[in-house]
C-alpha cells in the first residue's frame, strides 16, 4: 500500500491561520522517524546570535536528519517548535513556511525556558515514509 497524507480540515472547529494543518493523517506509512528537538548549533559548535540565523540552523539540522533517512520535509507530518519568547513568532513563521513550502504538517508552537539560554529556538519533528 503507498503512503499516502491527507490535511484533516474539520468543518465544526476554527480554520488555522499561519499556514499548517490542524490535523494530519496517513495511511500505508512503513517507516516514521522521530526527530530529536534540534537546537542551532553549527557542525564546528557555533550558536548564531540572531533569530533568523538560528531557526534557519535548526530546520538545516532538521533536513539533515531526514536526509540521512532517506526523507525530505514533504514527509514530515507533525513539527513541534519551542521558543524562547513570543516576540518570535511571526519570524518563525515565516522562515518555516519558507523552508516547507507548500507543505503544511500539523504544528505546536510552544513559548517556553530552553535548555541553553544562548539558543532562542529548538525544534522536533515526525515523518513518516
Amino acid at each position: 500500500m503507498p503512503l499516502t497524507v491527507r490535511a484533516i480540515v474539520a468543518t465544526d472547529a476554527p480554520t488555522p491561520s499561519g499556514n499548517y494543518a490542524q490535523a494530519y493523517e496517513t495511511s500505508g506509512a512503513t517507516r516514521v522517524l522521530y526527530i530529536s528537538g534540534q537546537i542551532p548549533v553549527s557542525m564546528a559548535g557555533d550558536v548564531p546570535k540572531d533569530f533568523a540565523a538560528q531557526c534557519r540552523l535548526c530546520w538545516a539540522n532538521i533536513e539533515a536528519q531526514l536526509r540521512a533517512a532517506h526523507m525530505t520535509v514533504t514527509n514530515i507530518v507533525k513539527v513541534t517548535i519551542f521558543l524562547s519568547d513570543r516576540r518570535y513568532a511571526v519570524e518563525n513563521r515565516e522562515i518555516r513556511q519558507e523552508v516547507l513550502g507548500q507543505h503544511t504538517p500539523a504544528l505546536t508552537a510552544i513559548i517556553t525556558g530552553i535548555f541553553d539560554e544562548s539558543w532562542l529556538l529548538e525544534i522536533e519533528a515526525i515523518a513518516v515514509a
